[in-house]
């Protein structure tokens, strides 16, 4: 499949990212789990988060420089945990929150820039 060198990467860094963001922020939602237990249960979802973000920066580098990676991974990972704020712990985001995160967007955009 030509081309699959630009779009693979993202579809991995989304799936990744949704692994990611489940490992590190999922436990909030019950605090009541035991510390530990959030630690290793958080370690063995991060594997996943691995398994697809690693091919996704291998395959990508055959496109993208590995700033553009960082800075796609960071576009998606905002988008993903807004999504993941708003619905799985039921904390929308406010305006600021949005504002911020435009201007990660922004700074990302400057990264693609030649």
């Amino acid at each position: 499949m030509p081309g699959y060198e630009r779009y693979l990467p993202i579809l991995l860094l989304v799936g990744s990212n949704i692994f990611m963001t489940f490992a590190w922020y999922g436990h909030l939602k019950y605090r009541s789990v035991p510390i530990l237990t959030v630690i290793v249960v958080s370690w063995g979802i991060a594997f996943f988060e691995y398994m697809l973000m690693v091919p996704a920066n291998r395959i990508g580098a055959a496109v993208y420089s590995a700033p553009q990676l960082k800075g796609m991974q960071e576009v998606i990972t905002l988008l993903v945990f807004a999504g993941f704020s708003t619905w799985y712990l039921g904390q929308p985001l406010k305006w600021n929150h949005w504002a911020g995160f435009a201007l990660i967007v922004v700074a990302a955009w400057l990264i693609f820039l030649e």
